[in-house]
């Protein structure tokens, strides 16, 4: 949802492009703030989408800023853009993923368990891991990034292993976690393998996601933010995404996709917070008023926030005051009306609005499972 040229969206009884009625009114629909903030009068900063996983999508991460220009003049088929691409997942249903870098004394314990890894990274490399990291540095210490570089030469012998080293380890590391689950240093880790392992067989994902990155669970209405340069990945759940508008992709594994494992293995953050430090809480949203609750996911950056409102408290009325950019509402469950002024529509699952700049909105409905999300974005 949004003004991306890959999947634009169109208004519905014209089929008239979004991107098209945002370029022939930009003030009116985008406000001169975003105009000028974001340097456009054709786009919307954010993409908007919703994902229903039942198979894994790719290891992968996306390029910032600077980097985007680079790769997208080296190689502007793959990179189809120069923008950067932080995102933003909030569960719909329960979802699992891969997300970030475990902690250090992890991936450590690891080495020293499982004989596959180690196999492929080496006995050297996996040695100068072992002795050398310290797991309580400070950030942006120089410990700290000496942590990073023993992680970087970690995780660059997987991605630069043979296709053959990578599937005669994998097919024991699966033997081994159907045999000795005991051998893992996380009890859900061995199904984890062996069920990625039927979709993507002998992949080196098992080894730079399953072993490599956080194991990432999520209840319906968590959230977790992700910026750019972080690896992840996601395995199964319906979840609503948001992200700046940019399609780069730099792919690790779970993929028969184009994979750049140059670019990637010298492109990521490296940073190895525990999972629950990158998930997200969200907040009360002031501007409104009336019943129903509305909660705003609000990620450390400039292009979209998120406001998920819901009747399960109360039915009726909610008002929300104009917000000061433009903003795209989906619904997702339950039935109801979306109105500003006189002006009312019907507002059912899959139904997808957009909401000018300064426009004052009201949900209605008399249906408890009535559920929307609303992607939006203002300068200050």
């Amino acid at each position: 949802m949004g003004t991306h040229p890959n999947v634009p969206s169109y208004r519905h009884d014209d089929k008239v492009p979004l991107r098209e009625l945002i370029s022939n009114d930009p003030s009116s629909f985008l406000g001169e703030a975003v105009i000028e903030k974001f340097q456009t009068t054709s786009e919307l900063p954010f993409l908007f989408k919703v994902l229903s996983i039942r198979k894994v999508l790719s290891i992968q991460a996306h390029p910032d800023k600077s980097l985007g220009k680079i790769l997208r003049a080296q190689d502007p088929k793959n990179y189809p853009d120069d923008n950067h691409k932080p995102e933003m997942a909030i569960a719909v249903t329960d979802f699992e993923g891969l997300c970030g870098f475990k902690p250090l004394e992890e991936i450590a314990d690891e080495l020293k368990r499982i004989p596959e890894l180690r196999a492929i990274v080496g006995d050297e490399t996996a040695e100068d891991f072992i002795q050398n990291i310290k797991p309580k540095a400070p950030k942006g210490s120089l410990d700290d990034e000496a942590n990073k570089k023993l992680l970087q030469a970690i995780f660059g012998k997987v991605m630069n292993a043979s296709d053959e080293v990578v599937a005669q380890n994998a097919r024991s590391l699966v033997k081994r976690a159907e045999a000795r689950p005991e051998d893992f240093n996380k009890p859900d880790l061995p199904a984890l393998i062996i069920n990625l392992n039927k979709q993507f067989p002998d992949d080196v994902g098992l080894f730079c996601g399953c072993l490599l990155l956080n194991h990432c669970k999520l209840k319906a209405g968590q959230a977790i933010f992700l910026r750019a340069k972080d690896p992840h990945a996601y395995i199964n759940g319906d979840i609503i995404e948001c992200m700046a508008a940019s399609d780069n992709v730099v792919r690790a594994g779970f993929t028969p996709k184009f994979k750049d494992v140059k670019n990637l293995v010298d492109m990521l953050t490296y940073t190895y917070d525990p999972v629950e430090e990158q998930t997200m809480k969200p907040s009360g949203f002031a501007r409104c008023s009336g019943a129903g609750k509305a909660l705003c996911f609000n990620p450390p950056i400039e292009e979209f926030a998120i406001i998920q409102t819901t009747f399960q408290e109360s039915t009726g009325s909610k008002h929300f005051e104009g917000l000061k950019g433009p903003s795209i509402l989906i619904v997702t469950k339950g039935t109801g009306m979306i109105g500003t002024g006189a002006k009312k529509l019907k507002a059912e699952p899959g139904f997808v609005f957009f909401i000018a700049p300064d426009t004052p909105v009201d949900l209605e409905t008399d249906d408890n499972d009535f559920v929307s999300y609303r992607a939006f974005v203002e300068t200050d």
